[in-house]
Formats: structure tokens, C-alpha cells, sequence
């Protein structure tokens, strides 16, 4: 299966989740058998070399990847989850969005300090979720590997973000737009 292929499997939404936008949805392309499976089999291609000891997903599409990609490469995985989602003791952290603040959180201790981590989410955008999500690892000294996407909308800039905050960044698929 090519990446064309892959691609024809992503539905877009238009006016989703407000006018003017044109939302990505992936769903489409997990619910075919063989999409779904090239799509991991390529993500495990990039990040096998890395030699990675976690993968975390971003919640909530990420976590599909993520585990999934996760057992691919015979590791554990982590969710970095909204807040008040987890039980426990936990960490977060705050971040700006354009339409105000969010905040991300994941179980205390389950990123180990040194850990080399991959971090996995279905799309970047304009980077602020995955920017977060690479600082929450980092403040738990983990270093964080590579930022991993299955689509990557390059005219809002989120790959450029990432790597001028020096974090290696891949994707399978773009989109033009937003």
C-alpha cells in the first residue's frame, strides 16, 4: 500500500469544528484492516532505529497509535491524558491554545528520569499539545526521541515549532490547509 493510498483512507470533514476548517479525520483509515496495519508497520519503520525505551501517546487519537506503535516495537506505553482524567498521583502541565488554556497530565513516576521516550499523536497542527506534551517528558528527565505523526498539516507551522524547540519531528501524510 502507498503512501497515496494511506492518504485516499483520511477523510476530511469541511467546517469542522468551525467554518473555514478542514478536519483530518484518520478514523476512516483505522477501520481498514490493511490501512491500519501499513500505517503502524511505516510509524515502527521510522521509529524502530531510535532505539527507544517508551512510546507516549497523546490523548485521544495518540493513544491508538501510540499503543499500538508501542507493541509494534515490543515497548510500554504511556497516555498523556486531558486533566482530571487519570487517578492517582500525577503531573501536568499548563498550555496556552489559541482559544485559551488546557493542560496535560500523566501518572507520577511512569516516565523514568533518563528515559528515551517517542511521543505519538494522529496529527500536528500548530504544535501547542505536542509542545506541551514534549516539556511534561522533559520535566521528568526523559528525552524525548522524536515527535511522531501520522499527518502533518504543514501550513500551520507545528513541525517548525517543534524543531525550533529542538525535537525531531516526522509524519507520514500531509495536508495542504488547515
Amino acid at each position: 500500500m502507498s503512501i497515496d493510498d494511506l492518504a485516499a483512507l483520511v477523510r476530511t470533514i469541511p467546517d469542522f469544528p468551525k467554518p473555514g476548517i478542514e478536519f483530518r479525520d484518520i478514523t476512516t483509515l483505522l477501520a481498514d484492516p490493511a490501512g491500519f496495519s501499513e500505517l503502524i508497520r511505516r510509524l515502527a519503520d521510522i521509529a524502530r532505529p531510535l532505539d527507544a525505551d517508551l512510546v507516549a501517546g497523546i490523548e485521544a487519537r495518540g493513544f491508538i497509535l501510540g499503543a499500538a506503535l508501542a507493541q509494534a516495537l515490543g515497548l510500554g506505553f504511556v497516555p498523556i491524558r486531558k486533566a482530571g482524567k487519570l487517578p492517582g498521583k500525577k503531573v501536568g502541565i499548563d498550555y496556552v491554545l489559541e482559544y485559551g488554556t488546557d493542560r496535560l497530565e500523566m501518572h507520577e513516576g511512569q516516565v523514568k528520569q533518563g528515559a528515551r521516550v517517542l511521543l505519538v499523536d494522529d496529527l500536528i497542527a500548530t504544535g501547542g499539545t505536542a509542545l506541551a506534551a514534549a516539556q511534561l517528558l522533559r520535566e521528568q528527565a526523559a528525552t524525548v526521541l522524536l515527535a511522531l505523526f501520522a499527518i502533518d498539516l504543514p501550513d500551520l507551522g507545528g513541525r517548525s515549532a517543534l524543531e525550533a524547540d529542538g525535537i525531531a519531528t516526522a509524519a507520514l501524510l500531509e495536508f495542504a490547509g488547515n
